[in-house]
């Protein structure tokens, strides 16, 4: 070590010699580096690009130029000159903006525009060049300064426009020049052209708006090119129409940036064809962004992966999520056509809450990719369950281009899924909506596009425009007819019952084509609307015409407002209605659906009949069958194994072996799901549920259809899903079933059966073939691992069924798309005879198509203020004459994807916020009728100009218990952000509002006038979580944005941000601040950090009022109603416990009716106590005794009296404590029984209770094995005897003790496994798990080689593929040829690594290695700890293994992993395994640095595991030999059918080992021998007997193919011993049923007995006992001899000899006793047997009954006189036929 220190210091020493002479050659490279520099210059200047050769580009082509100068590196050169010539400037500015018409070329110009927009030339040059044209004193250059001023604005236009963000300052300082150069120029009398002054306004308008985006700070990146609104589309860019609507796989792979206009706020669009263009650009790019961004995003981070710490699977991405490991499980037929279950790897994604997450909800995109997005899938969401999605599951629909390329993917292929959270559905329409819109048929284009403000009546109305509105009158006012166009012949606003400015919306919305109305909150917007609405339908004959049937189109954004105001037009329109949208839950529209009109007789009786026809040829019946539910098990059989199929057939026959399979588990087993039993909480919708409630629209249905020939088809699925199906899901009707067991499932079982089923075929966990191949018999097995093996069953199926079926999904979906067809047009046959269609927007834009053909002529647009234009626009068909927006654009505004599309080019402005700023005439409603005026103030003048109180807001009641009807509390708690998601809570303010909504409904406020907002859907969670049903059930808790258009009563608002940053979220948009204050009626309390949201508008005016009353502070002041004097102040949601019953902490003290005190505190509720409950002691006497009742005052009293009272039982005359109203003799007497068991010992029951006959009492027993042990007396007197406890003791063969006990080792004749742990350490590096093995078997852990392109999956022991992909060890030095699994021809990298670190310091590892994760500098003492000794060296590098972490010093590492090639290595080095750590001897496997060792070190180990597992060749040789053998020994089956079965699937399984085939050969040897006892016991052994040996024999059978059954030396003597045993006794058996037949038994009953006993008892069967049993056989064989004659062979040889009679001469009689015929050996005569007296002989060759051949005299199987006997004589039995 010394001398090591010393070698150190002295390379410490050299090393600092060493690195000055570096630092030196660093100092002087760098000089290098400087002068290289210089050089490159110099080059820069010869190469730049000079006048001749500008002037030579100039005449030539756009393209040309652009090409050559951005390939040029003489133009930055130019660029960033300091100073340039007038002439150049010109020429240069002439030929960059000849380049810029190139129209191919978008990359170049991009690259041509990022040289300018950083040169000099633009900030420097080019403004001096400006800035001196107005003082030019020559008048020939002067002339040409007008085309030269074109041209430098044409340029910046170009760069502005593709790089906004970064070029904005620069050229927003010379376009500021350009105005006052132009009047200088026109001073002098220079000609200045008009083209010039339109570019000057078109630079100036983008400049303009761009300052204004600058200034906003939504201006923040060049993500987009600008287009200014007067140009087309720039050069290369295709028109609008020939754009694909889904992404292009250049969109995620190249970096082009989109062109885009802004949405023209301020001034009138060029033409119908640019406003189309524009909308659907900014609608494209709005969902397109999002999902191009996210995916770059992803593919840079796939990139990064090495130098990241974070995994890929945790990181986060701003626009998408991503999801792994996705795969296609199933086809689902569905009725929007094929659509399919996918599975994903939920385990990343455990936090999140799918409830209430806006993952993959319904209409939702994912693109699907397996090769990094050069090819994907598109795909929408079309199901979602939010159970399922935490499996990882969730229903897709592909699109029409993805499906046709679905037909090339493999059925397990892997994706990467990622989704972008836009609504895609309703995107897709709109935009296929805009392309598909010619101009000529947009209609008000005189408002839309050019924005007139001269607006026109309604085309209809001067052909008759005289109205009746008495229909909206009050009653007592009786209207004639007026001409609406005469404004002095309306009728006075009072008769109509409307304020002054709903007169004047109303007059608006009858005379103009295009009217606007504005409500702000409260002013009645609805009112007015369906007002507007009916005076429209009660005057139909206006405006329906000549045309006759042409409905009102209402379209609202949300299906509460659709709702709402449909229930409107229902009160004076009861028929005629048809509501198309989402889930409506209104009862009153339930029947004008557009699914249920159509399930009406009369619309099917009317139904043409072509759609009657064609309805019933276009469904698919087994796709629909194989996914309804549980497939019987005739249908599956192909696709279960044989052992499986005989064990499922084992059972009794039921109805269907499948179901039984799982209701058995279901109902005998008690396995039955139930909720997890928790406290129920409020009910709050979830966002997720919400948001899809949007989205979703109404597919009609037609499946309740009664015409003839849908009633036909739908019998051919019943029928078929009866056939196929053992349980069908889709039956609605649930009934009690009675089993042929007779225990019955009841009808709620029944209901959780079927949801415990639905939910398991939608699980993906199917279970392993090799987990297949272990299992014997399938009803042994778990109910989720029958689930997991039904659904490998259905794998097979499904898979088999894809191959054959690829054609039969074409045809459904073929069949759903004709089907989807016929839908619409019998949906255009209701929607056509409907007086007034609903719908919301996303219903619009996706009935587009019908829209365009039921052509409505007028349409109402009810929240028009929150649609997005492009959904308008493609909501009107060109029928469309008047058109009426509702809606308040200082509320909420259209929602935007893309926060930068919604600001920098006004994508959220609706077309109703647009008209109103082109000063488009409007109306505003003027009266509020909803806020009492402390509540309004709040919303004028900081967000409305003027809001007029109509009187009846002026008189409501107080706020009850509460000091102020308004209050806001302040504090500075924090808020906390939530992990899923962006949204945001704050415990302090959910725990504040919580306990304010309580103390309210203490007031007796009930929980319908509640309703607690909040800004973020993360504080919703917040408050469900505080919010239980039975408290606050009624209370309404919505986000604020859902709450648009609604009231209450009282309003507690939630507002959540609070930071130290400041940063307020869009609680600094005026819209929603507005919405959230503005819902109130009575009572408003908000809490926040004031502080905070003072900082920013509007919030800093809003309380600046409130202070002026004092209505903001840190406590809200609740106010007691009974004692008005005592106040509490509540700075927090713990401070309402002062006031426990919503009063005071004061007692209440009122005298109840059964004289008690109320024992509560205060209360305002109840005050005379009628519903209170006393719960104090009662006091009514209830006998003569006078005791008193026991229960509480509110509880009523018994009838009898309970108290226990001391009396004498008579039977016994023990003394008892017995309830009162009850006599002695009923009573059990409860003293301790004293008589005494037969046994001796006192009854353990009570002396009322009969004695029991099972004593308890604990003695010693003698048990049949020998050992004594405690236990209970009952077991003396019982045949029945308790397990043996007592430890087996015995040593093992292995050398082991036995771990079993008496019993367990059944008395020494099995004994249990040896379980002592083996712990040998393997080759593969793990240690040995078997117990107690002479030769350890493969190692069964999964195998953990690996590589850096797969892993292997295998077992251990099993031998791993090698990898045959190329060796990927690259550095820049040198590259290794190979494939991976071998050894590398190239020597390690030794120069050092050139990166840095994330800390700034270099790299301390080697080239082509992974950088450590420690520093030299950060991490000193870690990485110069001395291990190896040159640890200190300065210039040491070091290697980090990857398997452990450990860092080593490279040489030594180098060194220690080259030992195994050094002939000096040691015995213990040369070991066969893996390199191991060092330090911590993990092995090594997976450093590429040393692929080469790992890689000669895994060959040998691959040939060890060869010679333990077997030649493969060898071992398949071998099995297919048992096989043979075993399917020889087919009888079998017969004796040991689940035995014979096990042994068959066993010799299935793959990769067998040489010692598995030989344990299963001496199985199949043990139970051939067995199988030959069993057929010895059927045959010759009587019933009794014959039972007993096979109990034997099962318990035999058990210990021989037991899972532990390895054959040890214990083991196989212990089967021989019990074999042999089993042989004796059969042997046994069989003598002594001969014997009884011969009637010898008693004979020899002695030696019998003595035989028996040895066999039959419980001891192990030693040598010692075999040698005796073999004896007493033999000497019992002489006396019964084994040919059941009674005499011995030999007697029998003498006898034959002696009558010399031929073969088939001998019989027996019915007993067994033999007599001889002679003659032709026929019986001719009758005689009685002279042992038994049977009868014997017969007559004419015929036998009597139970006579028989004996052939156990002479072997004779025929009688002699017989044709069979002459044939086997003459040998013509073996003749060929």
């Amino acid at each position: 070590r010394r001398r090591r220190r010393k070698s150190g210091r002295q390379r410490r020493r050299g090393g600092c010699e060493g690195l000055g002479r570096k630092r030196r050659r660093r100092r002087k490279s760098g000089r290098q580096r400087r002068r290289e520099r210089k050089r490159r210059r110099e080059r820069g200047r010869e190469r730049k690009i000079w006048y001749k050769t500008l002037e030579e580009l100039s005449g030539k082509d756009p393209s040309e130029i652009a090409i050559t100068l951005a390939s040029s590196y003489g133009l930055q050169a130019l660029l960033n000159e300091r100073e340039m010539r007038k002439d150049l400037v010109q020429l240069l500015c002439q030929v960059l903006c000849k380049a810029f018409l190139s129209k191919t070329d978008r990359q170049t110009l991009q690259h041509l525009a990022g040289l300018i927009k950083h040169s000099g030339f633009l900030r420097t040059i080019l403004p001096h060049y400006v800035m001196g044209m107005g003082s030019e004193f020559d008048l020939t250059r002067r002339e040409q300064y007008p085309q030269h001023l074109d041209n430098i604005m044409t340029l910046l236009a170009e760069v502005l426009r593709i790089f906004p963000a970064s070029s904005i300052q620069a050229v927003s300082m010379i376009a500021a020049l350009f105005r006052p150069v132009i009047n200088s120029l026109r001073a002098v009398g220079v000609d200045v052209l008009e083209q010039t002054e339109e570019s000057l306004e078109r630079i100036q308008v983008l400049v303009e708006h761009l300052q204004e985006r600058a200034r906003e700070g939504t201006l923040k990146s060049d993500n987009y090119s600008f287009i200014t609104p007067q140009e087309d589309a720039p050069p290369g860019e295709a028109d609008f129409r020939a754009l694909p609507i889904y992404p292009t796989p250049e969109e995620f792979h190249q970096e082009q940036r989109p062109f885009l206009r802004p949405n023209l706020i301020f001034k009138r669009y060029a033409s119908g064809l640019l406003y189309l263009d524009t909308h659907f650009r900014l609608m494209r790019e709005d969902f397109v962004r999002p999902l191009r961004e996210g995916i770059q995003q992803l593919l840079q981070s796939q990139q990064d992966l090495g130098n990241r710490d974070v995994p890929l699977r945790k990181r986060r991405f701003d626009d998408i999520t991503v999801y792994f490991d996705t795969r296609l499980v199933v086809p689902m037929c569905t009725r929007f056509g094929l659509a399919y279950k996918v599975q994903f790897d939920s385990k990343p994604l455990k936090f999140v809450r799918w409830q209430n997450s806006k993952r993959l909800i319904y209409g939702s995109l994912v693109c699907m990719s397996c090769d990094n997005f050069e090819t994907f899938l598109f795909a929408t969401v079309s199901d979602r369950d939010p159970k399922e999605l935490e499996k990882g599951f969730v229903q897709i629909i592909f699109s029409a281009e993805s499906r046709r390329a679905l037909a090339g993917v493999e059925a397990h292929q892997s994706f990467l899924m990622v989704e972008t959270t836009a609504y895609f559905e309703a995107y897709r329409y709109v935009l296929e909506g805009l392309q598909e819109m010619e101009v000529e048929d947009l209609p008000f284009q005189r408002y839309i596009v050019e924005c007139s403000s001269e607006v026109y009546p309604p085309a209809y109305l001067p052909m008759g425009d005289t109205y009746d509105l008495s229909a909206i009158a009050v009653p007592e006012f009786k209207s004639s007819r007026f001409h609406t166009l005469d404004p002095e012949a309306w009728p006075p606003m009072e008769q109509l019952g409307l304020d002054e400015s709903q007169m004047r919306a109303l007059q608006l919305a009858l005379t103009k084509e295009l009217a606007i109305i504005q409500g702000p909150p409260g002013t009645g917007k609805t009112y007015t609307g369906l007002k507007i609405a009916q005076a429209l339908l009660t005057n139909q004959e206006v405006w329906k015409g000549v045309l006759g049937s042409s409905p009102m189109l209402v379209v609202c954004y949300t299906n509460h407002a659709l709702d709402q105001f449909l229930e409107g037009i229902h009160k004076f329109l009861p028929d005629g209605i048809v509501r198309v949208g989402g889930r409506s839950n209104s009862e009153v529209l339930k029947r004008f659906t557009l699914g249920e009109l159509k399930r009406t007789h009369d619309f099917r009786r009317g139904l043409p009949q072509h759609l009657r026809r064609a309805n019933s040829e276009t469904q698919s019946v087994q796709l629909e069958c194989s996914l309804r539910g549980v497939l019987r098990e005739q249908f599956l059989q192909r696709f279960i194994s044989e052992e499986h199929w005989d064990s499922l057939s084992l059972q009794p026959k039921l109805e269907t072996l499948v179901l039984t399979h799982f209701t058995l588990c279901f109902v005998i087993d008690g396995e039955m799901d139930e909720a997890e039993e928790e406290e129920d909480l409020i009910e709050i919708a979830e966002e997720a549920d919400l948001i899809q409630a949007e989205r979703f629209v109404e597919v009609s249905d037609t499946r309740h259809s009664r015409d003839d020939d849908r009633r036909k088809m739908e019998e051919t699925v019943r029928d078929m899903a009866e056939m196929m199906l053992a349980m069908n899901l889709e039956n609605t009707e649930i009934h009690a079933e009675q089993s042929e067991e007779g225990w019955e499932i009841q009808r709620v079982q029944k209901r959780k059966m079927k949801h415990r089923i639905r939910r398991e075929l939608g699980s993906s966990s199917a279970m392993s073939e090799d987990e297949e191949d272990t299992i014997l018999d399938v009803w042994t097995l778990s109910l989720p691992d029958r689930w997991r093996l039904y659904r490998l069953w259905m794998g097979r199926y499904r898979t088999e069924l894809r191959m054959r079926a690829q054609k039969a999904e074409q045809d459904y979906q073929d069949a759903a798309e004709r089907l989807a067809e016929i839908r619409l047009r019998e949906d255009l046959c209701v929607l056509k005879d409907a007086k007034v269609i609903g719908m919301t927007t996303t219903g619009a834009a996706r009935c587009r198509k019908a829209l365009q053909e039921v052509r409505p002529r007028l349409v109402i647009v009810e929240e028009a203020a929150e649609v997005l234009e492009a959904h308008t626009i493609t909501t009107l068909s060109q029928a469309c004459q008047h058109l009426i927006l509702i809606g308040d654009h200082q509320q909420l505004r259209p929602s935007a994807t893309v926060f930068e599309l919604a600001k920098n080019f006004n994508l959220e402005v609706s077309m109703f916020e647009r008209l109103i700023k082109m000063d488009f005439p409007y109306v505003r409603l003027n009266y509020q009728h909803r806020m009492r005026p402390d509540i309004a103030r709040l919303l004028v003048p900081h967000i409305y100009s003027e809001l007029e109180n109509h009187p009846s807001v002026m008189d409501y009641d107080n706020v009850k218990g509460l000091l102020s009807n308004m209050f806001f509390v302040e504090h500075n708690y924090p808020e906390e952000e939530i992990r899923d998601g962006k949204s945001r809570q704050n415990l302090h303010e959910a725990l504040f509002v919580v306990a304010l909504c309580r103390y309210l409904l203490l007031q007796e406020y009930q929980p319908s006038q509640i309703t607690i907002l909040t800004t973020y859907t993360g504080q919703l969670h917040c408050l469900r979580k505080l919010m239980p049903a039975k408290e606050f059930n009624g209370v309404k808790v919505h986000v604020v944005d859902k709450y648009q258009g609604e009231e209450n009563d009282i309003v507690l608002l939630s507002l959540v941000r609070s930071n130290k940053e400041g940063k307020v979220g869009f609680l600094n948009i005026p819209n929603r601040v507005c919405v959230a204050l503005s819902r109130a009626k009575k009572g408003l309390y908000c809490i926040g950090n004031m502080v905070m949201l003072g900082k920013v508008n509007p919030w800093s005016n809003i309380l600046h009022t409130l202070r002026e009353k004092d209505q903001v502070g840190p406590a809200l002041t609740l106010c007691c109603q009974n004692h008005p004097e005592r106040h509490i102040k509540a700075f927090c949601g713990e401070d309402f416990k002062h006031a426990p019953e919503g009063g005071c902490n004061l007692p209440c003290e009122f005298r109840l009716n059964c004289g008690h005190v109320c024992s509560s505190a205060c209360h305002p509720y109840d005050q005379e106590h009628k519903k209170y409950t006393c719960n104090k002691k009662c006091q009514k006497v209830l006998c003569e005794l006078g005791h008193r009742c026991q229960l509480l005052c509110y509880q009523k009293c018994p009838t009898n009296c309970l108290t226990r009272v001391e009396k004498i039982v008579p039977l016994c005359q023990h003394k008892q404590m017995v309830p009162c109203h009850q006599a002695p003799e009923r009573f059990v007497c409860q003293e301790p029984c004293q008589k005494k068991l037969v046994c001796g010992h006192l009854c353990a029951t009570v002396c009322g209770e009969s004695c029991t006959p099972t004593c308890m009492a604990t003695v010693t027993l003698k048990l049949k094995c020998g050992h004594k042990q405690e236990g209970p007396c009952h077991y003396k007197r019982s045949t029945v005897q308790p397990d043996c406890r007592a430890p087996c003791k015995q040593i093992l063969k292995c050398g082991h003790p036995c771990p079993g006990s008496c019993h367990r080792c059944h008395q020494g004749r099995f004994h249990v496994g040896c379980f002592h742990r083996c712990d040998k350490l393997l080759v593969c590096s793990h240690k040995c798990r078997e117990p107690c093995t002479r030769d350890c078997p493969p190692c069964p852990f999964r195998c953990e080689n690996r590589c850096i392109h797969s892993a292997c999956m295998k077992p251990c022991g099993q031998p791993c593929a090698p990898c045959i992909e190329p060796c990927a060890w690259q550095c820049p030095h040198q590259g290794c040829s190979k494939l991976c699994h071998e050894p590398c021809d190239r020597p390690p990298c030794t120069q050092p690594c050139t990166k840095t670190l994330q800390c700034g310091h270099p790299c301390i590892g080697l080239c082509g290695d992974p950088c450590p994760k420690k520093c030299r500098v950060c991490h000193h003492e870690d990485v110069t700890e001395i291990f190896f000794g040159a640890e200190d060296d300065a210039e040491a590098c070091f290697i980090q293994l990857e398997d452990c972490g450990h860092i080593f010093e490279s040489t030594s590492m180098d060194k220690y992993m080259g030992m195994d090639d050094n002939q000096q290595a040691t015995e213990e080095q040369l070991a066969v395994k893996l390199k191991e750590c060092p330090r911590c001897r993990t092995p090594i496997r997976r450093n590429l640095r040393y692929g080469a060792y790992v890689n000669r070190s895994l060959a040998v180990i691959e040939k060890v595991k060869e010679k333990i597992n077997g030649v493969r060749s060898d071992i398949e040789a071998q099995k297919a030999v048992l096989k043979q053998q075993w399917i020889d020994k087919k009888d079998l089956e017969g004796y040991l059918p689940m035995a014979y079965i096990q042994i068959k699937k066993e010799l299935r399984a793959s990769h067998l080992t040489a010692k598995e085939l030989w344990i299963m050969e001496n199985k199949m040897a043990s139970l051939e021998r067995v199988g030959k006892l069993l057929k010895i016991s059927r045959q010759h052994m009587s019933s009794g007997e014959s039972f007993h040996f096979d109990e034997k024999v099962e318990e035999f059978l058990r210990w021989l193919m037991d899972c532990y059954q390895k054959f040890s030396e214990q083991q196989a003597s212990d089967l021989q011993s019990e074999l042999q045993r089993l042989s004796f006794l059969a042997e046994l058996n069989a003598r002594c049923k001969m014997a009884k037949d011969t009637g010898r038994g008693v004979k020899v009953q002695a030696e019998v007995t003595a035989i028996r006993e040895v066999l039959e008892r419980m001891q192990p069967f030693t040598l010692k006992d075999e040698d005796f049993v073999k004896q007493a056989l033999k000497d019992l064989a002489k006396m019964l001899p084994s040919s059941g004659l009674g005499i011995s062979d030999d007697e029998r040889k003498m006898i034959l000899s002696a009558m010399s009679l031929p073969k088939g001469h001998w019989y027996s009689c019915p007993n067994g006793h033999v007599y001889a015929i002679g003659d032709c050996g026929g019986a001719m005569m009758s005689r009685n047997c002279p042992e038994c007296n049977a009868k014997i002989g017969g007559a004419n060759h015929a036998l009597a009954s139970g006579n028989r051949v004996a052939s156990e005299m002479d072997g004779a199987q025929h009688a002699a006189w017989s044709e069979a006997n002459n044939m086997l004589n003459f040998g013509l039995m073996n003749l060929a036929d």
